[in-house]
């Protein structure tokens, strides 16, 4: 629900919500999720640890909210993107645009994922990536979507459109890894020109590709 039709006392309860993920985030990030316990969060967040546990029943419901929370937001982000008037070979390098900028503004969000779901516990973790693979899946669909349109309008090559949408997705996530792995040697920029050479020129319809050129200049 948009903050602006929240009464004054949901607005505040938000605000508490979200000042104590934020302050999760800090410490989970710095010392590991097992590292951290509802205590210091309450110490960071300047919360007694009651108010932790009206909001959360233990640190791991907290972890979860806080994912799913980051969660929303990018999917939010790469969403707008792919639904937009634009034509369709625009909506999908805007996507890629998106993402990456998602992907390099949360960093620290992506490394705790990353680095804490394969410790975590069984209910932990089944429990949270369910939640995200739904948006996940949701967001194929959109994709998908879009190349579909993209063939319709002679854009693109006549191809299973899902296929498009998973590999421009797994694509786009290998270049991303290696931004976070080496970003000494791989920068988010390189990303688009990256996709552009070896994906759009390889599904791009003969015809388009002046089209294609255009947008690159």
């Amino acid at each position: 629900m948009p903050l602006s039709k929240l009464t004054r006392r949901e607005r505040e309860k938000q605000r508490q919500h979200n000042e104590i993920l934020d302050g999760a985030l800090e410490l989970f990030a710095k010392k590991g999720f097992h590292n951290v316990s509802m205590h210091e969060i309450a110490g960071k967040t300047e919360f007694a640890i009651g108010t932790l546990y009206k909001f959360f029943n233990n640190k791991e419901a907290l972890y979860k909210a806080l994912m799913i929370r980051e969660s929303k937001k990018f999917h939010t982000a790469i969403g707008m993107a792919l639904e937009s008037k634009k034509d369709p070979y625009t909506r999908i390098r805007d996507y890629v645009k998106a993402k990456s900028e998602v992907f390099r503004d949360n960093i620290n969000v992506v490394r705790l994922y990353f680095a804490e779901t394969s410790g975590a516990s069984f209910n932990i973790k089944s429990g949270l990536e369910s939640e995200i693979k739904q948006r996940y899946e949701i967001s194929l669909q959109k994709i998908g979507n879009v190349f579909k349109e993209g063939i319709q309008k002679g854009i693109f090559r006549d191809l299973d459109p899902f296929h498009l949408a998973v590999s421009i997705d797994s694509l786009s996530n290998a270049f991303l890894f290696m931004c976070l792995e080496k970003p000494d040697k791989f920068s988010y920029d390189m990303n688009l020109v990256l996709l552009d050479e070896i994906f759009f020129k390889g599904i791009a319809d003969s015809n388009f590709h002046s089209l294609g050129k255009d947008h690159n200049d």
